[in-house]
């Protein structure tokens, strides 16, 4: 009687796991998903800034008498911005009294569109939202520093902005505020 050997040698399981691994870190370079999540951030962060502008339109046609607390940028600050900041600490009520500084609650027919005001997916001392209004003009700002590659090319460079490297949005010409 012969007995067969069956099974994998040594060397055969080496190359298949060599080419797993060749495999492997080729996937993670295409694909990079740490610029995937960075991507993803950006996406709330889009669509936090298109919630507020909707928002504040809202608030124009609702409310009467619209008060935008002017809130001045300070050269000082994080980014240049120090007024109006969403931080950790920061109040997110629609009450005038949060980071964005215009009272959502006086709305009343139709009520407030937002229940909160949006806080940025990281919030750090580089990536959080900056306010700007102006009462005069019943304008405003608000800027973020977008952190993929993908959107800091298209939509920094493009937001009609007076900045190339902060995503400005908002009803202030120019988006100088």
């Amino acid at each position: 009687m012969q007995k067969s050997k069956k099974g994998f040698t040594l060397v055969e399981l080496l190359v298949v796991i060599g080419i797993l691994a060749v495999l492997t870190a080729a996937v993670v370079v295409v694909l990079n998903p740490a610029e995937l999540l960075a991507q993803a951030r950006d996406t709330q962060r889009l669509a936090d800034f298109d919630a507020m502008k909707n928002a504040v339109a809202l608030y124009l046609v609702a409310t009467t008498t619209p008060v935008f607390t002017a809130g001045p940028f300070s050269t000082s600050g994080t980014n240049g911005y120090s007024l109006g900041v969403a931080t950790e600490n920061t109040s997110y009520a629609i009450t005038g009294a949060g980071w964005f500084q215009v009272d959502f609650s006086t709305m009343a027919n139709p009520s407030s569109p937002i229940s909160a005001l949006p806080r940025d997916p990281v919030t750090s001392a580089t990536l959080h939202y900056v306010y700007k209004g102006d009462n005069t003009n019943k304008t405003f700002e608000v800027n973020t520093e977008l952190e993929s590659s993908k959107y800091t090319t298209n939509k920094e460079l493009n937001d009609g902005g007076d900045s190339t490297t902060i995503y400005e949005v908002g009803t202030d010409p120019g988006l100088n505020l």
